[in-house]
């Protein structure tokens, strides 16, 4: 394989706008699936996929036919056990994808962020559990249970009855949205990374499991630690007073209320240029790895029929004729994998053939072959057809009767239907009898006849004897029998 001859072929097909769109599409889906791993912390699985599917890329360069063979193979079977596996992760994409431009919920003003921060601080002193939570953009109703409809004004003394140890729903989250609190007593899914440290309780890794799987803002009191830590994006962060928490739940309002991009600080920016940059460059890395695979040029063999087309109703072919050529054919790989043999066909015009012999070479325009694709050689690169003028006639169809009916039967009469057909046969000449181009059907064995008969039979004739239509007819032959007289 000539690299350096690969390469100008292959940034020819790069200035394109089919092939920008489809670097950018995958770049995104690599981003989008980078960013959900880093999320929930299973990055070190999607690793190993990647290192997978670059050793298949190399094995796919370095045609390692073995290895190709069994990542085919295994394709299937592996994409269904990808989708269970990552059933998780795939929804957080999606749900990720689908809030781009979402706006989230409305946004409660920085008087209730200081009224609850105040109750929460107040829970910290008095060491009583606690979990509130802000959404954001993305939906989280499917990763919520349980729970009350409370629909109320958030207040401190609200907060702080919920949170009563005597309380039955102070084990559960607060949701807080649209500015009021919308219902308590709610069931967080729990955390499947090891990012909350052992000693933390059930509240902790309940809030780190919501914010894993959506861009919610948790906020939690521990009842042993009386300290507060808020959970976003699958991070935790100990808070210190109620200024700071303050701060925080307005930042996430007002990054909730605003478009993603806007919302996003200066440094974040700047790590999602990056971040983009590098899946940009991961997907053009990616495509022009398969397309210089699938650019690589080889050689196959094909078996391709030979088809007679326009042949007019005067000319025949005398003698034996090809069925199939072996055609040797060279292009790149994507092309030569994308030819189905069944589709491929030597044809040869015959509306223009006269009475002779006639010389045909297999050539590339005959065989229609894809435009990168070219023929090296075939088997048999050339081959000689003799044709024959023929004339329709009507001959009769004789029967083939073979050996002797039983001892003591008699043939009293033998009828053939049809009795005469149509055939194509050379002209002869003026000597040239009806009996010479007599069609007989196929051999019909008289010891085994006993009573009277009918017999399908087809029809045998000669190699420049050819139908009218399409093909030969059935004969139905009737014979009938009766004992010899004594």
């Amino acid at each position: 394989m000539d690299v350096t001859a690969l390469v100008p072929e292959v940034l020819t097909q790069i200035i394109s706008w089919r092939v920008v769109l489809d670097i950018v599409l995958i770049g995104i889906g690599l981003f989008l699936i980078y960013r959900t791993l880093r999320t929930l912390g299973t990055w070190r699985i999607m690793a190993g996929l990647l290192v997978a599917i670059a050793f298949f890329a190399a094995a796919e360069v370095l045609n390692l036919r073995g290895i190709i063979w069994i990542y085919t193979n295994l394709t299937h079977v592996a994409i269904i056990a990808l989708i269970v596996i990552f059933q998780p992760e795939l929804r957080k994409m999606f749900a990720v994808a689908a809030a781009l431009g979402r706006r989230g919920w409305r946004r409660g003003d920085s008087s209730l962020a200081v009224v609850i921060s105040q109750a929460v601080f107040r829970l910290a002193e008095q060491k009583r559990g606690a979990i509130l939570v802000f959404p954001g953009r993305e939906p989280i109703t499917e990763w919520l249970s349980g729970g009350f409809v409370l629909d109320a004004e958030p207040s401190a003394p609200l907060i702080l009855s919920l949170s009563d140890p005597n309380s039955p729903g102070h084990d559960g989250a607060i949701l807080i949205q649209n500015g009021k609190i919308s219902s308590f007593a709610i069931r967080l899914p729990l955390s499947k990374t090891q990012t909350v440290p052992e000693e933390l309780g059930t509240r902790h890794h309940a809030a780190m499991g919501l914010s894993e799987v959506s861009d919610a803002l948790l906020v939690t009191v521990s009842e042993e630690r009386g300290s507060v830590t808020v959970f976003h994006r699958g991070k935790m962060r100990v808070v210190q007073n109620a200024d700071a928490l303050t701060s925080r739940i307005v930042s996430h309002w007002q990054e909730a209320a605003s478009p993603r991009l806007t919302s996003l600080k200066k440094s974040r920016k700047w790590s999602l240029v990056w971040e983009l940059s590098i899946s940009l460059s991961l997907a053009f890395l990616f495509w022009f790895t398969v397309i210089f695979a699938q650019a690589e040029m080889l050689e196959r063999v094909f078996s391709v029929p030979v088809e007679f087309v326009a042949a007019p109703e005067h000319i025949a072919i005398v003698g034996d004729k090809p069925n199939e050529i072996k055609a040797l054919l060279s292009g790149p790989k994507a092309d030569l994998n994308g030819i189905n043999s069944s589709q491929l066909a030597f044809k040869i015009d015959l509306s223009k053939m006269a009475p002779g012999k006639h010389t045909f070479v297999v050539t590339e325009s005959n065989l229609q072959l894809p435009k990168r694709v070219k023929l090296l050689d075939a088997d048999p690169s050339t081959f000689v057809l003799s044709f024959r003028e023929i004339r329709e006639k009507v001959v009769t169809v004789k029967p083939q009767l073979i050996g002797k009916l039983p001892e003591g039967l008699q043939i009293v009469a033998v009828s053939v239907n049809p009795q005469k057909i149509r055939i194509l046969a050379p002209p002869g000449d003026s000597k040239t009898k009806e009996a010479s181009v007599m069609v007989m059907t196929t051999p019909i064995y008289l010891e085994n006849i006993r009573e009277d008969t009918t017999i399908f039979c087809k029809i045998i004739a000669p190699p420049a004897i050819q139908p009218v239509d399409k093909g030969w007819p059935d004969v139905e032959v009737a014979i009938t029998v009766k004992g010899k007289e004594r």
